[in-house]
């Protein structure tokens, strides 16, 4: 799809406030230096951020022998965004300022009778609600709810395509949730937005290639391409849990055989423990977190049925994780979600070594493997990110709007 001049002016936009969040104070000329547009492009946007109330002026800073440069940083009382993060298991939300500094979280379960569209919306709202009451702000001040949710969505209408653990077909998601929250939603998918949050605050910032591995129910990969997003053609890039990793193995949710989430998501891990040991006292049958964070606590203290399904497991995902090393040849694998924070460290030396020993010498040399560092949720960071984007693109249009009147106004003083 071919990018008008008001994507890209809109894209220089967020790029400029997303260093501004990342670097406070900063000049225009650090900030012209940082995303490669001119010195000039930059002060246009930086203008066009402080007349929204998005950045404000802090003062100056010397500069060897020349004007002193004014400094900008974040308003982070300039408004608020909400990130909300829907998994199979669980309803999770985040209230943020302006700096993306949380405010005010909470959660509720949604246990496996409840998946359907309109109750997991219930779920939704009620935690959008009881995070704008705890913040104590007005609802004004709400610039855009970000929601991810699994599966393949369709960013433009708000329809959740395919989501394989609820078998969830074209479901009007965006439409539901307009009828019980009043604020702007944005709608995306797990995969990006853990990605896009590492590029603002974890292990990718700073890094121009990098893949990001949730581990969770479901398991995908986000991929951060010549430092930005890759999304695909039809927002669906990144399905690596949908990957073929043994033919004709076992069945996946997803109705084929022998993908990696069947051996490396949460149910598969179960599955795998079942396997080895099916009276374990580390399997909780009908909780996944349980059974998790027992098998956590089993490789903490070495017990030998944990630590042969963690590497049963790890087996399955170190070859995964060596095609992406070998496919993308990124600079960093960051391993994040639930189950990858659960198993912790342990898991990543585990990984590193699996690795090692599938991909090609030469990317594998090159890519770190490290656990996410983002210490809240990534997913609901990144959604709120997504609202961010959204709120500055529809600022752009209201001033598209705007500027005919405005030039009719001066034609008719003249």
């Amino acid at each position: 799809m071919k990018r008008t001049s008001r994507d890209i002016r809109t894209a220089n936009r967020y790029e400029v406030l997303r260093q501004i969040i990342a670097k406070s104070p900063t000049s225009r000329q650090e900030l012209a230096a940082a995303t490669g547009l001119s010195l000039a492009t930059v002060a246009t946007l930086v203008g066009e951020l402080l007349d929204l109330r998005m950045i404000t002026e802090v003062g100056f800073e010397d500069s060897a022998g020349g004007r002193p440069r004014g400094l900008v940083a974040v308003n982070a009382s300039g408004g608020a965004l909400i990130g909300v993060d829907i998994a199979e298991t669980y309803v999770h939300v985040e209230l943020f300022d302006l700096g993306l500094n949380v405010l005010a979280r909470a959660e509720e379960d949604v246990r496996p009778s409840e998946s359907r569209p309109e109750q997991v919306v219930g779920h939704v709202a009620a935690v959008v609600g009881s995070v704008v009451a705890q913040a104590g702000i007005e609802g004004a001040r709400v610039l855009g709810v970000g929601v991810s949710v699994p599966g393949q969505v369709d960013r433009a209408t708000g329809i959740s395509e395919y989501a394989p653990n609820w078998d969830w077909h074209d479901v009007p998601l965006l439409d539901l949730l307009t009828e019980h929250i009043a604020y702007p939603l944005y709608l995306d998918n797990p995969l990006r937005a853990s990605a896009v949050a590492e590029l603002w605050f974890g292990a990718a910032r700073g890094r121009g290639d990098a893949v990001v591995v949730n581990l969770g129910t479901g398991v995908g990969s986000g991929l951060i391409l010549g430092g930005g997003l890759h999304r695909g053609v039809s927002n669906s890039a990144g399905e690596w849990g949908h990957t073929t990793i043994v033919l004709d193995g076992r069945l996946c949710r997803c109705g084929k055989n022998g993908c990696v989430e069947a051996y490396v998501g949460a149910s598969g891990i179960m599955l795998t423990l079942r396997e080895s040991s099916a009276d374990s006292p580390l399997l909780h049958p009908e909780d996944q977190t349980a059974t998790i964070a027992a098998l956590a606590r089993g490789l903490a203290e070495r017990d030998p049925v944990a630590v042969k399904v963690v590497r049963d497991t790890v087996r399955y995902l170190g070859a995964g994780i060596a095609d992406l090393v070998n496919l993308f040849n990124p600079e960093v694998v960051v391993l994040s979600s639930w189950v990858a924070a659960a198993l912790g460290e342990p898991l990543v030396e585990e990984v590193r070594e699996a690795v090692a020993r599938h991909a090609l010498p030469r990317p594998n040399a090159a890519t770190e493997i490290v656990l996410s560092p983002i210490p809240t949720d990534p997913v609901c960071l990144g959604a709120a990110t997504f609202a961010l984007e959204g709120a500055l693109q529809s600022v752009g249009q209201r001033q598209q709007k705007r500027i005919p009147s405005a030039r009719a106004e001066a034609h008719h003083r003249q």
